[in-house]
């Protein structure tokens, strides 16, 4: 397999390092521009298994606002993000909603939780 070069911002810091990673499929071989080590690990993370935190809103029945604001508890395969999307599409929640509470546990088998990110009252 031939050897590729990709320009990364590592995103693990406020420095925002522009990366160049050269790489032979997901394989790292190097990577240069980085001001410290996280900035190798975010670019083996992201050539191997690339992941983004996502945030939405879903509808709720019965709730003060008609939507609530959700988030995924830890980083969702950046590949199936607009499945996930058209999941939480459907989802309807009934008021009321506390923040931290389970919206949708292991969206798509991932493992990964989609969370309420606050709390929504019932409507008087």
């Amino acid at each position: 397999m031939a050897q590729e070069k990709d320009r990364l911002i590592c995103v693990t810091c406020p420095m925002g390092c522009a990366l160049e990673v050269t790489h032979e499929g997901p394989a790292l071989v190097e990577v240069s521009g980085h001001a410290c080590r996280r900035g190798i690990e975010y670019a083996r993370a992201e050539l191997a298994d690339p992941r983004r935190m996502v945030a939405t809103t879903v509808r709720v029945r019965g709730g003060l606002h008609p939507l609530v604001p959700v988030g995924t508890a830890a980083p969702f395969p950046k590949g199936r993000i607009m499945e996930l999307m058209a999941l939480l599409r459907e989802v309807e929640l009934e008021a009321p909603v506390r923040a931290g509470q389970v919206v949708l546990a292991d969206a798509l088998g991932t493992g990964v939780d989609i969370l309420a990110s606050r709390s929504m009252p019932a409507a008087d």
